[in-house]
């Protein structure tokens, strides 16, 4: 391979135009598009690829338009821009269909979390990725917040010795959870649950924090807050099916107003006519399919426990974590917001959800501490970085898309396909046990 071929640019394409693609879209357009050219949108909505190129236009005075491929020309698409590189936000039930096709044409692979919602999608996934030899990342952005990294670092250097339990708390508030439950995500067959679509994350960060994977899972979970039953129960439920011109929507502090966004209205809003799409449904409304309070227990090959609450109606939005050791304790607590106000929900910016910095006077703290055996606890200091999800997403980026060296990253954050596989399979199996009732072995949903 000569230099001139080592530094040419990869040509890149994006499937799904969705509010998470401008993440990507902007990075490749921007810091990265010395390394990689952006040469394709993919959507089964027009317009929205419209709106994707009206923003990178802006931004990038006299830049041409990136072409646009209706979803059934996917496989046009990759073959007509001679695409190196496919990065995936589609609908979470349709990231296998992008992710194998891709694979198989020769092209590597970055895909949103989850990578898949179920298990045989994911198998179909890994076969194809052993298959090919082509390289599949998820984009799990926590791994390279510094704070987790942080801690990697502490249980890998025996600050706490031997990590016997975990307890982890992950609570989003009023603003981001409800979210769920307006969108597509609130049926589970889109996007396999909350289980899936959010714990995946916090499933891969225990998994890659203890360098081990899950054996045994059993859970608890149900709809206790959002949907059309327990509205009723406790007088939260309105007559609307969608926010958007609808009388009784007004006033409810759970209903989004896609017109008061410029982005939301754009990219949402004035799409529907395409494929009838409603980013603002009723949370109290019908159709309601996934859980909003989940308890899981997990066994690792490690001996380690896990503990882990996911809740989906909290006053306030952040996480706890412990690790117990054999040498002592550490413990995170974070704090994106404290509190929320009824009154900002899908009037500010361009998403109802607004994290850390971005809360303004709703944002809270981030505190590490180690607390040793026979010693007094200690704070370890952590900056927490600039941007989305305490500078992950930057740091993501970065490695996803910037110059590569051949000195391995000592934290192993690159995610691939196995990972994206262990991440899911907890998840999996936690709903089988909400099925079941029963514990459920790991390697019978997915052995990886």
């Amino acid at each position: 391979m000569t230099f001139e071929t080592e530094r040419r640019r990869r040509r890149c394409a994006v499937v799904g135009l969705g509010a998470r693609a401008r993440l990507f879209t902007e990075a490749l357009a921007g810091p990265y598009a010395d390394r990689i050219e952006l040469v394709g949108f993919c959507d089964v909505n027009a317009h929205r690829m419209a709106v994707h190129n009206e923003w990178l236009a802006a931004d990038h005075p006299g830049r041409a338009p990136v072409p646009a491929y209706a979803a059934e020309d996917f496989e046009l698409m990759l073959r007509d821009e001679r695409v190196d590189l496919v990065v995936v936000c589609s609908v979470d039930r349709t990231h296998d269909q992008y992710i194998v096709r891709a694979l198989e044409a020769g092209c590597d692979v970055v895909t949103e979390k989850p990578m898949t919602t179920d298990a045989s999608r994911a198998r179909r996934i890994l076969d194809a990725q052993r298959r090919t030899g082509r390289e599949v990342r998820v984009a799990f952005n926590y791994r390279y917040n510094p704070v987790h990294s942080a801690i990697r670092q502490c249980l890998a250097s025996g600050e706490i010795g031997e990590v016997g339990s975990v307890h982890f708390e992950w609570l989003l508030d009023l603003r981001h959870g409800a979210d769920y439950f307006r969108r597509w995500h609130r049926d589970k067959a889109n996007s396999g649950g909350l289980m899936v679509h959010k714990a995946t994350h916090h499933f891969d960060l225990v998994n890659w924090w203890l360098g081990t994977s899950p054996e045994t899972v059993f859970a608890q979970g149900g709809l206790f807050f959002y949907g059309d039953s327990a509205g009723r129960r406790r007088g939260l439920a309105r007559s609307y099916m969608r926010a958007h011109g609808d009388p009784a929507a007004d006033g409810d502090p759970f209903a989004v107003r896609l017109a008061d966004s410029p982005v939301l209205r754009s990219l949402y809003l004035d799409a529907e006519g395409e494929d009838g799409y409603h980013r603002d449904q009723n949370v109290f409304g019908p159709g309601v399919t996934i859980e909003d309070d989940m308890a899981v227990l997990v066994r690792y090959a490690s001996g380690a426990t896990l503990t882990y609450h996911l809740t989906v109606y909290a006053p306030w939005e952040g996480y706890r974590v412990s690790f117990n050791g054999s040498s002592g304790r550490l413990e995170l607590l974070v704090e994106e917001t404290t509190w929320v106000r009824p009154d900002v929900v899908g009037s500010e910016g361009s998403n109802p959800v607004m994290h850390g910095s971005s809360a303004g006077e709703e944002a809270g703290r981030t505190e590490l501490l180690l607390r040793r055996f026979w010693e007094p606890s200690r704070e370890v200091k952590v900056a927490t970085g600039e941007g989305g999800h305490g500078g992950g997403d930057v740091r993501m980026l970065a490695d996803l898309f910037g110059e590569r060296t051949e000195t391995p990253d000592a934290l192993g954050r690159a995610a691939d396909a196995t990972d994206g596989a262990r991440s899911l399979v907890t998840g999996l199996a936690a709903n089988r046990s909400f099925e079941t009732g029963a514990v459920v072995r790991a390697r019978d949903l997915l052995d990886v």
